[in-house]
């Protein structure tokens, strides 16, 4: 059996999409997850022109001698197009590796070390009214853990929350479910640090005070502080025991990580603009996260992904795989049969996706009771329906970037 052919398949249902489809000679297929949002089209290129080309003729069931080809062929190594685009080889790989054997690709991951995966979901509102009415909606849904975001007094429109936005050009799609907006060119936000550190602790206050204790609780920070302010941010977090707080501070400088660990003792989840071991090697090695944020899409696939969290378990570090609707159900599955394998996990971020994506693509993937579990069909459990993804076409657009009030471009 050989890779006979391979295509890349790009789709707009709810939001642009980038699948890969491998053939084999004998008529299995397997997909992988190639979406790079806002940057699409550079992955379907680096697949199309460069990757494709590689694969036909080679032998599908060699999945460490692909992925170690393609990584060190190129002689340019890492960054996300390449890492994505790999990613995609090796879940279509294994998804034709676990349906030749029959299986769901967690049982060649080595079995599941639990029954299902803890999720969380997304609550946010403008204000407390709506940002209570979010978090009962998701209780309602049935998610047990619950990401809280909240708007700014002062700010139009921030990360993360739908009813401060002042544009939607993705027909209905609500924009915290998918900031990226169609259109020509990115939107701009505006932001505030320091009104964010003094608003954000009040809003814990208030949604400890209105749902008890028990619930576990996170907040995304979106890489919008300096490392004294994200010290700050974790230090007056402390009193209301969020399960973690996410993205405090851009995490390409390592050392920022240990001031923050100097001044408190909220739990960090750092990673998902990461993509290979190599960018945790020191932050996994000194301690400086409790959770790892990658996604299978964007860090090489299984293969890789996997080498991260196995690394991460000599430091009592669990996985908390990113999961928006910008990984496509393919990617989620992934993570879904990664998740139930290793025996670090810690949580999986969860967000549905729209009835137009799962139309085309065809799950077997179940949510209940707050735990999801990839199913038992063999391989990674998603098909693609062709004829459904044609009908929805690409459609240019780009993620929002922040302003300061003095015009100063700064991170969203």
């Amino acid at each position: 059996m050989i890779i006979d052919r391979a295509d890349v398949i790009v789709t707009s249902p709810d939001r642009n999409f980038v699948t890969l489809k491998i053939t084999t000679s004998d008529g299995v297929t397997g997909l992988g997850d190639a979406t790079l949002n806002g940057r699409e089209l550079a992955v379907v290129a680096y697949l199309t022109e460069h990757v494709v080309p590689l694969l036909i003729g080679r032998d599908p069931a060699c999945i460490e001698d692909t992925w170690q080809f393609l990584y060190r062929s190129a002689y340019w190594r890492r960054g996300p197009v390449t890492m994505a685009a790999i990613a995609a080889v090796d879940v279509a790989l294994w998804d034709i590796k676990a349906k030749v054997a029959g299986l769901p690709l967690y049982q060649l991951l080595g079995g599941a070390s639990r029954t299902g995966l803890l999720t969380y979901g997304h609550a946010s509102g403008k204000d407390l009214e709506e940002l209570f009415d979010s978090v009962r909606d998701h209780q309602e849904q049935g998610y047990k853990a619950i990401r809280v975001q909240t708007g700014v007094p002062g700010l139009t429109s921030i990360y993360g929350i739908a009813s401060n936005a002042t544009f939607d050009a993705n027909s209905g799609v609500r924009y915290d479910h998918e900031p990226a907006q169609r259109g020509a060119l990115p939107n701009e936000e505006d932001w505030d640090t320091r009104s964010y550190l003094r608003h954000v602790p009040t809003v814990f206050e208030a949604v400890r005070n209105e749902f008890g204790p028990e619930i576990p609780l996170l907040h995304d920070g979106h890489h919008r502080m300096t490392p004294i302010q994200a010290a700050r941010l974790g230090k007056s977090l402390e009193p209301y025991d969020l399960f973690w707080l996410e993205d405090v501070t851009p995490a390409e400088n390592p050392e920022a990580l240990r001031l923050v660990r100097q001044h408190t003792t909220t739990p960090l989840a750092i990673g998902e603009i990461f993509n290979t071991v190599w960018d945790y090697q020191q932050i996994i090695r000194e301690q400086l996260i409790d959770y790892v944020r990658s996604a299978v899409t964007h860090t090489g696939g299984i293969t890789h992904l996997k080498r991260v969290l196995e690394y991460a378990s000599q430091y009592q570090i669990k996985s908390g795989m990113h999961g928006p609707t910008d990984i496509s159900p393919v990617g989620m599955a992934a993570a879904m049969h990664l998740g139930l394998a290793i025996h670090n996990f810690g949580i999986q971020e969860y967000m549905k996706h729209g009835a137009r994506t799962d139309e085309v693509f065809e799950q077997s993937f179940t949510f209940e009771g707050g735990m999801l579990h990839p199913g038992e069909k063999p391989g990674i459990g998603v098909e693609l329906n062709e004829q459904a993804a044609a009908a929805h076409p690409y459609a240019q657009a780009y993620l929002p970037y922040n302003r300061l009030a003095d015009g100063t471009v700064h991170d969203w």
